[in-house]
């Protein structure tokens, strides 16, 4: 079987290599696909600061709903410190600490702001914590007293010299400088009683977080790591605390990273499903064309005894052959777009630097395993009517195509087009973005649906448009219109994937931009300050800002606001459910500088355990108000509020806000991340701002209005990763398209030949084919709006408020033009090339 598949392989070549492009370019997306998953899962960051640390106690960053995966939790959780005495006297153990992180940064002689570390936020240590780096190489001696410090060697200052740092929003302060330390993840050492005095961890303290300590490092013995690791675990057993060694280590460091790998997670998810369609239905179309090519030799395969089941096998079988040449290539390829991807997540952001991709032969294997299934199924079912058809019927059949569609197939079409408009009304009943990505998949299940009952449809066109035509019109377009109408299962098989390319672009990019589009309404909307005022370099805003900024001449209002993580746990269908969305930390007074579009209660009410919910927030989980809401904060804790306010702008500004002392203690850093502020809009309030941000190290003014030299700066990164992943899917489905036409069209060469016996010129040929190829684009064109307009429609009244989407308005024009190039190329170059070969030697080819 295999011996007769190669050689009929070898005799379609053409044909099936528009097989071997599709099995490549799926081969490649869904080995992408499975290599970020696999990250999300097990990918590690390098263990940083805590590069000395043998063992390491921590809490747990992550939720772990039930039924579901662990939702990371990016705000430090503490460690009590009392915890640090009892390890240190474990067997084994020759150092504990206790180590904590808080916001500081050095300010140098000119007010800049200098290199301290790669997060601000979490920049200042106790000099103890020096034991938990690897190999630092130290000059100078530990800080004493509250006027030393010990600084990063990045920050390029000298032992003995004098610094002013901002630690933990106190005002900057004179330090001398005791000694510099070169390691990786090094930042800012104090003594340790200064460190816990300004991060306000002291145990006499009444701060939120007093009397804990980040995490716990240990040092120990040579060779007892994991005999002590199992000790510190029994010693932390229902605790709730985390014990980890080896590459586990740099979790620790920075809890955010917990976040970064499940966007990885939930990335490589919500592509999964997109790509799976349409690989699976490039490869079944381009299948079809190739066997479809091949009917004939199947059918005298059965006029000669082979049963429907080998005729099936041997499809199948040759189909494996093509594939398996393609699958080890496109792999490979998957690997390194996959690295290509990282590289973008990290440039805009999305993802930290040092974070690597985790590679094994899993997604490959994984790949092998979906892709073969798919060609196996395809093969089979694109062979399927021809094995089952009597010989003599089979052989009849095998110079044309059957004259009714099948009605199931047609049927089955139908369905899936009105599925896709039921679905496409998901955007009126959930104006969020998983309301908006149902657009897209409507728009995808649309376009398969066109594919099954496109021979039907094209049918009755080509027939409708054959009975309208005027005697005497030219041989071409009759000839085009007669192929039209007796071809339809080929054509139909050309323009179904011209269409999905069509659906796919607009459907995908305008959902994308017509959220942005409302989100950017909400917020500019809602944002009644015209200035914010931001101190990123600081790791947040210092105590005095606030007081400062609300003197300043023509400040009419100014509101602190923050922000962080929440996980809303609700119940969904009767089925307990948890999302992690982020959360503004807003206080009473805000209602100055912030309109959430608040419907019912007030944002004055946000005090003590409270929170608002948006309207649709509100409507879904049950939480209206004065309604109670179960919340895990960013850093673990539950907490159990009251609803006081419901607002519209939810998608601008999120499903939930919390009022200040609700998050107070449970955020990596308590201090504020902006001021916003509402100016009388003279010009001498503006350079009042500015004059107080030149003052004061490390503080930045910026307008709240968009930037019109800039417009896509505010642009969030996800935006620019979807918008990459439509460019990448375009490009493999096109690819794919312009091999099939160009397949599709080489397997006409016997019908060419005969029309050229009979009396037609090349001239003729090219000009009928040139009128085949307008039908193709028109149609894909045509039925690719048609199938979108829907979707679209319902995604622009419901998010917009009017039954258009927003986005570029090239973006028509553009599809349209790329439709009708890829059109005429692909079939033109094919005739052009099999008009060369002479009729006769073209007949006795075929």
């Amino acid at each position: 079987m295999l011996y007769l598949a190669w050689r009929m392989a070898a005799h379609r070549v053409t044909a099936l290599l528009a097989v071997a492009c599709a099995v490549l370019g799926g081969a490649a997306l869904i080995t992408t696909t499975g290599v970020l998953a696999e990250s999300g899962l097990r990918s590690q960051l390098p263990p940083g600061r805590l590069g000395g640390a043998d063992v390491v106690v921590a809490a747990d960053q992550e939720f772990h709903p039930r039924g579901d995966l662990p939702i990371a939790l990016p705000e430090r959780a503490t460690v009590p410190d009392r915890l640090v005495d009892r390890l240190a006297a474990l067997p084994g153990v020759t150092a504990a600490v206790g180590d904590i992180g808080f916001p500081a940064a050095l300010v140098g002689a000119r007010g800049q702001v200098l290199a301290s570390a790669d997060d601000p936020r979490t920049a200042g240590h106790g000099w103890s914590s020096t034991k938990l780096l690897a190999d630092p190489r130290v000059t100078g001696r530990a800080p004493s007293g509250a006027g030393e410090v010990a600084v990063t060697a990045a920050a390029g200052v000298a032992v003995g010299e004098r610094v002013e740092v901002v630690a933990n929003g106190h005002p900057a302060t004179a330090y001398r400088v005791s000694a510099v330390v070169e390691a990786p993840g090094a930042g800012l050492y104090f003594a340790d009683g200064t460190a816990s005095r300004l991060a306000g961890r002291g145990g006499d303290g009444d701060g939120p977080r007093a009397g804990t300590v980040d995490l716990i490092g240990l040092r120990v013995d040579d060779g007892a790591g994991e005999r002590v690791a199992s000790a510190v675990r029994e010693q932390v057993a229902g605790t709730g605390l985390e014990v980890v060694t080896g590459a586990d280590r740099g979790e620790a460091v920075e809890p955010g990273v917990g976040a970064a790998r499940s966007l990885l997670i939930l990335l490589a998810g919500s592509l999964a499903g997109i790509v799976l369609l349409i690989t699976g239905f490039v490869v079944a179309g381009a299948l079809g064309v190739t066997i479809a090519g091949q009917r004939r030799d199947l059918a005298l395969m059965r006029a000669v005894g082979a049963t429907p089941k080998q005729i099936r096998r041997l499809a199948a079988a040759q189909s494996s052959v093509v594939a398996a040449v393609a699958l080890v290539p496109g792999v490979a390829l998957g690997y390194l777009l996959a690295g290509r991807f990282r590289e973008l997540l990290a440039g805009r952001g999305v993802l930290p630097d040092e974070l690597p991709l985790a590679l094994s032969p899993l997604p490959a294997l994984a790949t092998l395993l979906l892709v073969a299934a798919a060609v196996q199924l395809s093969a089979r079912c694109a062979a399927w009517r021809t094995s089952r058809r009597p010989a003599t019927e089979a052989v009849a059949e095998s110079r044309s195509e059957p004259r009714r569609p099948s009605r199931v197939r047609t049927g089955a079409g139908l369905l899936l087009m009105l599925g896709a408009c039921v679905l496409s009304a998901a955007p009126l009943m959930s104006r969020t973005v998983l309301g908006a990505s149902a657009t897209s998949i409507a728009g995808i299940l649309a376009a398969i649906g066109l594919a099954l009952s496109g021979p039907a449809l094209v049918q009755r066109a080509g027939a409708a448009a054959a009975g309208r035509l005027r005697p005497g019109v030219a041989a071409p377009t009759w000839l085009a219109l007669a192929n039209v109408r007796g071809y339809a299962l080929r054509l139909a098989g050309v323009i179904s994937p011209l269409a999905m390319a069509v659906v796919f672009v607009l459907t995908y990019t305008f959902a994308q931009t017509t959220v942005l589009a409302a989100t950017s309404d909400d917020t500019r909307g809602g944002t009644l300050a015209q200035y914010e005022v931001t101190a990123p370099a600081l790791g947040g805003l210092p105590a005095d800002t606030l007081p400062a900024v609300r003197e300043v001449p023509g400040v009419r209002a100014a509101a602190p606001v923050g922000t962080t993580t929440v996980v809303w746990e609700y119940e969904e269908f009767g089925e307990p459910a948890a999302e992690s969305a982020s959360a503004m930390v807003l206080g009473p007074d805000t209602g100055d500088v912030v309109d959430l579009g608040v419907t019912e209660g007030g944002l004055d009410r946000l005090t003590g355990a409270t929170v608002a919910v948006s309207g649709e927030a509100a409507r879904t989980r049950g939480a209206g108000l004065g309604e109670r809401v179960r919340l895990v904060l960013g850093d673990g804790t539950e907490v159990d509020a009251r609803v006081v306010a419901v607002y519209d702008r939810g998608l601008g500004f999120g499903p939930v806000v919390l009022s200040r002392e609700l998050a107070a203690g449970h955020t990596t850093t308590d201090l504020d991340r902006s001021v916003l502020v509402r100016t009388d809009g003279t010009d001498a309030a503006a350079r009042g701002l500015t004059a107080l941000a030149a003052d004061r190290a490390g503080l930045a003014v910026a307008s709240t209005a968009p930037d019109a030299d800039s417009p896509g700066a505010d642009t969030p990164p996800e935006v620019w990763v979807n918008l990459a992943t439509v460019v990448v899917l375009l490009g493999y489905l096109l690819l794919s398209i312009a091999n099939k036409l160009v397949a599709a069209t080489a397997q006409r060469r016997a019908e060419i030949a005969a029309l050229r016996l009979v009396g037609t010129t090349p001239r003729q040929v090219r000009a009928m084919m040139r009128r085949e190829a307008a039908v193709v684009a028109a149609a894909a064109l045509v039925s690719g709006l048609l199938l979108s307009a829907l979707p679209l429609a319902l995604l622009g009244q419901g998010f917009l408020g009017r039954p258009w989407p927003a986005g570029p308005a090239w973006l028509l024009p553009a599809v349209a033009a790329t439709v009708v190039l890829t059109a005429y190329v692909t079939i033109e170059l094919p005739t052009r090339h099999a008009l060369r070969t002479p009729p006769a030697d073209a007949l006795r080819a075929a």
